[in-house]
């Protein structure tokens, strides 16, 4: 495949990936949303079918890694990382365009939500004020976590440690299942297969840090909510942005080398 259909592909299918993971995100989430505190369960799942969407649409161009770790495991697994720097930069445009696309479907959501006194604090809402304030003393805005993840408990070392094991485990199933016949990305059961096993890590493993399992998918929309003229969003917690890149990245070096020693 040509170096411009793979930065083609992995634009639009990570923007599609992150245009439906994060809009189920904004569901939930966002004030005066059909959807709102429909749960976790809505967002693993809807994680999991933005996989399987996305998959399917960028595979014929690009093999549909829509992941800096999956892109780094496979450079690592084949000995060759000459289409690196293509695939990373396309999945990053697409994370940043989808992040954008969320902002547009959800616009109206967004300012009522970070209008309204409940929510950025007023009146009558001193609990969940003062809960905004500490969230803004972490660096978090209220509607950050549309866009990216953080932790329940801040702790660097355990945070950076279930971002590398859910990598591991996703980055295996590529490797051991996932893969089409010229190895070289996702075929159409691995594209089923990733999209279960990504309900599976946010259903297990999604609880402390949100499960980013990828630098792409959390570092474009951070720097898109850093950019939005969203009223009173607060800050994009620039001080924990590594970990979710840092993380995956870790992580999908061990599942490549693990598949290395003992499937290979």
């Amino acid at each position: 495949m040509s170096s411009s259909d793979i930065f083609i592909g992995e634009t639009i299918g990570t923007a599609i990936l992150i245009l439906l993971g994060g809009g189920v995100c904004a569901a939930v989430t966002l004030k005066a949303s059909k959807a709102r505190n429909a749960g976790w369960l809505a967002i693993t799942f809807g994680w999991g079918f933005a996989v399987l969407t996305a998959v399917y649409t960028s595979a014929p161009l690009s093999g549909a890694h829509l992941n800096p770790a999956v892109t780094l495991a496979l450079a690592i697994k084949d000995k060759d990382f000459s289409d690196l720097p293509t695939y990373w930069g396309g999945q990053l445009l697409g994370a940043m365009i989808g992040a954008a696309l969320v902002w547009i479907t959800y616009y109206g959501q967004f300012h009522a939500h970070l209008t309204d006194n409940e929510i950025v604090g007023g009146p009558g809402a001193q609990a969940t004020a003062a809960k905004a304030v500490e969230a803004q003393e972490k660096g978090a805005g209220p509607v950050l976590g549309v866009f990216s993840t953080g932790p329940e408990i801040r702790n660097v070392v355990q945070n950076l440690a279930t971002e590398i094991i859910g990598t591991v485990v996703l980055v295996l199933a590529v490797l051991t299942q996932g893969l089409n016949g010229n190895g070289n990305g996702l075929g159409p059961l691995g594209a089923l297969i990733t999209s279960l096993v990504v309900v599976s890590i946010g259903l297990s493993l999604g609880g402390p840090t949100g499960y980013a399992i990828n630098p792409a998918r959390d570092l474009g929309p951070r720097i898109v909510h850093a950019l939005l003229p969203l009223p009173n969003k607060g800050g994009s917690d620039w001080s924990y942005a590594w970990i979710p890149v840092v993380g995956p990245l870790i992580g999908g070096a061990i599942a490549a080398g693990l598949y290395n020693v003992a499937f290979a």
